[in-house]
């Protein structure tokens, strides 16, 4: 129990004390009864309300708290995942994030030649502990994207992981689950870009922070 308590508390950038992701955990869980519809309708909330978006600022702590994200209404998978962490501690749900290399053979054009290659490199997703378990959501592709990246929206009910399939709805491989780098109490956000520029290179990162910091998308 001392172990699980951890995963309650808000944190410096897990902020489940903020007003704002307060009020957007009361009204997206309103109605529900049990612990699991609680987990459920969050889950939703933020697959559906927060836009997905890989063109996201990244490198200050400050891009992934509950108030950035709610103002912002769209982020990548890792603020998305923080934000379902939150609004679960919220609910004094324990929760905690979770990341991956996760290779995505739909991933398109545009992003594979922004990556150099078709790995997203410390994947986030949310780690949620449900009767006397931790089960995995992964909140990142709002349903439109899913449905464009032709696999069924991710559902998640508490009784099982909710994460990217293996194929998508033609048979065609879809995603892979390379490797697994633990699970966090908080933002691990030295070691996420440690991580990138291992994987994509030091000056791709470099440029992908200089140009959010002179107004530009990564792309431009």
């Amino acid at each position: 129990m001392e172990e699980l308590e951890k995963y309650l508390l808000p944190t410096g950038v897990i902020k489940s004390d903020s007003k704002a992701l307060i009020d957007f955990a009361e009204q997206a869980a309103a109605g529900a009864s049990s612990p699991n519809q609680i987990a459920s309708r969050l889950f939703l909330a933020v697959r559906d309300k927060i836009i997905y978006d890989p063109y996201s600022p990244f490198y200050d702590n400050s891009f992934y708290t509950p108030d950035f994200m709610l103002e912002r209404g769209r982020g990548y998978c890792v603020q998305k995942a923080a934000l379902l962490c939150a609004a679960c501690r919220a609910h004094k749900i324990p929760a905690r994030l979770k990341f991956a290399d996760l290779q995505n053979r739909s991933a398109s054009d545009e992003m594979k030649e922004m990556l150099g290659c078709d790995v997203f490199a410390w994947h986030g997703f949310t780690q949620i502990y449900l009767n006397g378990q931790w089960f995995s959501a992964t909140p990142s592709f709002h349903a439109d994207l899913c449905f464009r990246q032709n696999i069924m929206p991710l559902e998640f009910d508490g009784t099982a992981n909710a994460v990217f399939p293996e194929k998508d709805l033609s048979g065609k491989p879809y995603a892979t689950y390379l490797t697994y780098h633990g699970s966090f109490w908080d933002l691990p956000l030295a070691q996420i870009i440690q991580g990138w520029e291992k994987t994509y290179g030091k000056q791709r990162v470099a440029l992908w922070r200089s140009a959010f910091e002179n107004g530009l998308q990564p792309m431009n």
